[in-house]
């Protein structure tokens, strides 16, 4: 009998770059250790997906109903877990991987903040995957799970997205990511990019500061994005081109310990992406108050959550005060 398998995958934010890692482009993203999803997995007589709140398909009034299916979607996480588990048997079939045919039953848990950014659906697909692998004794390399995970998303689900949040919940810690053309690379028939590992103590002083109120999901912006590039809009094929730039220049930054050219370029991000496409206002309200008080900022993600550096505890403190008066809760995260 396989003993009880516990796996977390945890949160995470785009310092710099994205969203061009669906674009061939470069992006430096961090993990955020404050916010983590849990899979566990134990052996059973048949396979079983035990479902949570975000699966919930009984509700007290159509208000609560209302209110699920804005904040979690139609499906909730269990066709994630589900979509997971379809890729890994897929890739180990097609690979000669051998499977036993012990069943198991399969759960999860999650307080990472839904739908605003914190790649919180793909902390659950690279949990599950890690549960998988070490219930089955499948070895799969490192450089090429997050390509999987996301084959579950755009594939399997047809969610949008790239593949920097899926790479940074794989290698935790802080990564610099190469996704041009040049630097990609086929694993057992994936993409993949060039995956960087960087020193956490280049970094200065960060904050992650997110608003539950305004959430929606990732592909509400991706989707009209990857039209307009597919169309050959000049504008957004010339704004990856910069935040690419942006990042080459952010490693300089980092690796020479300069914090105001780093700020310099974290604001830069965010002002070529308002000017590419029309943003939300209330995720915009977010950088414009943050600025207010001096410190930099852009999205951690897709929107929803906002990163930025600071210069001091005093700064930090009025930053939480200001984001507090617009609903917004702020944390320094943990790595």
């Amino acid at each position: 009998m396989i003993a009880e398998i516990k796996k977390k995958a945890y949160a995470r934010a785009g310092l710099i770059g994205n969203p061009s890692d669906g674009y061939n482009g470069k992006t430096i993203a961090l993990s955020v250790k404050n916010f983590s999803t849990e899979v566990v997995m134990r052996q059973s007589e048949d396979i079983q997906f035990v479902a949570t709140a975000m699966d919930e398909s009984r509700y007290e009034s159509i208000q609560a109903l209302h209110r699920d299916i804005s904040m979690h979607g139609y499906y909730g996480g269990i066709r994630l877990v589900k979509g997971a588990v379809k890729v890994f048997v897929d890739y180990c079939l097609r690979t000669g991987k051998s499977l036993r045919d012990d069943n198991f039953t399969i759960s999860y848990s999650s307080d990472i903040p839904q739908q605003v950014g914190m790649a919180g659906s793909s902390a659950i697909i690279v949990a599950t995957l890690r549960a998988l692998m070490e219930f089955y004794a499948v070895d799969i390399e490192k450089q090429l799970q997050p390509s999987l995970v996301l084959s579950v998303e755009q594939d399997e689900l047809g969610i949008g997205g790239g593949l920097q949040d899926r790479v940074i919940q794989v290698y935790e810690g802080v990564v610099a990511m190469d996704f041009s053309k040049t630097s990609m690379i086929d694993i057992d028939g994936y993409q993949a990019g060039l995956y960087t590992q960087l020193d956490p103590s280049l970094l200065p002083p960060l904050y992650l500061a997110y608003r539950p109120a305004s959430s929606e999901p990732t592909e509400v912006f991706h989707n009209n994005l990857r039209e307009r590039y597919d169309a050959g809009d000049s504008v957004v094929i010339d704004s990856m081109n910069e935040f690419a730039l942006l990042t080459d220049r952010a490693l300089e930054a980092l690796h020479s310990r300069d914090s105001q050219a780093l700020a310099s370029l974290l604001n830069r991000n965010f002002d070529v992406r308002n000017a590419m496409c029309e943003l939300n206002s209330l995720h915009t309200e977010m950088v414009t108050v943050a600025r207010s008080v001096g410190v930099s900022a852009k999205y951690a993600g897709s929107g929803g959550a906002i990163i930025g550096s600071y210069n001091d505890q005093a700064q930090y403190e009025d930053l939480v005060v200001a984001m507090q008066g617009i609903g917004c809760e702020v944390i320094q995260p943990v790595l």
